[in-house]
């Protein structure tokens, strides 16, 4: 069994790493914050140990707990999706009317606090309710399959969210002689606000 140890890390690598790619809601937001430099390492942290978390549960074999409640998985929906639907909204607003020398040198006030930040962090990993439906649930059942070495998938899953969130947080900083133009600043507001618009939508009309 300890020689399919890193067969089952890299299976469970490989899954999660294909479940965060895609752009959604919590990446969009990382990624903004990550090219304003703002609040990196806590956005950064939440998102991993959020996962964390939630795979851990879903390894444990809690994902029955989750779908013996639908009408939590309705209630998050709705909460989430009006929180998304506000954000994107918000971003809407910043692309018609940007600040007062908006671009990523504006760093002081328009950046908001790291408590905004992390508040904001917070509700868009858990009033999502795909998040559960990935880690806890899909993740969680493919982890069972893998008999007594889930743990190891679990982990390899794990790492997988640590190593996305991280590249996407501090990698966008790579993008820092782009985005001191303001217009493209208001081209990545943009992408945010059609991501967190249409993803709030979707959570609203499925809730």
């Amino acid at each position: 069994m300890t020689s399919g140890i890193p067969t089952a890390a890299v299976a469970g690598f490989g899954t999660g790493l294909s479940l965060i790619v895609a752009i959604g809601a919590q990446n969009a937001f990382v990624l903004r914050q990550g090219a304003r430099r703002h609040a990196v390492l806590a956005v950064v942290s939440i998102c991993a140990a959020s996962d964390a978390v939630l795979i851990a549960l879903g390894v444990a074999g809690v994902g029955g707990v989750v779908t013996a409640w639908p009408a939590a998985l309705t209630a998050v929906g709705l909460a989430g999706g009006g929180f998304l639907v506000c954000y994107g909204v918000l971003a809407a607003r910043r692309v018609l009317r940007p600040a007062q020398g908006e671009g990523l040198t504006a760093r002081g006030p328009a950046a908001g606090s790291v408590r905004a930040a992390v508040l904001t962090c917070l509700a868009m990993t858990w009033l999502n309710p795909h998040v559960y439906l990935d880690t806890v649930l899909l993740l969680g059942s493919l982890a069972s399959s893998q008999g007594g070495l889930r743990w190891a998938f679990g982990l390899g899953a794990v790492l997988a969210s640590v190593v996305w969130f991280t590249a996407l947080g501090y990698g966008a900083r790579l993008l820092s002689g782009l985005l001191a133009r303001p217009g493209a600043w208001r081209a990545l507001d943009g992408l945010v606000a059609v991501t967190m618009i249409t993803m709030g939508g979707l959570l609203l009309a499925r809730a």
